[in-house]
């Protein structure tokens, strides 16, 4: 699954098109790597966000295309 909509997906970024500026802008990195919105991301995964001027880590627990809002933080797991 795209980087842009998992972050959309997962609700971690309430927009698409507000993920797809972060990662366009070297703000997101997959595994330690500057990440863009393309970039495929699998389980296991381990994604950084800077974002308005927060640090989010978190590992990839799923990539479900369609999740309900309930379940939404169970496709991650927050590590700092």
């Amino acid at each position: 699954m795209r980087l842009d909509k998992w972050l959309k997906v997962s609700r971690i970024i309430k927009r698409r098109t507000v993920a797809n500026e972060a990662a366009g802008a070297g703000r997101v990195s997959i595994n330690g790597k500057v990440a863009k919105p393309s970039s495929e991301v699998k389980e296991g995964d381990v994604i950084d966000i800077l974002l308005g001027g927060k640090h989010f880590l978190c590992r990839v627990e799923k990539t479900p295309e369609v999740v309900r809002k309930e379940e939404a933080d169970s496709l991650y797991t927050i590590l700092q």
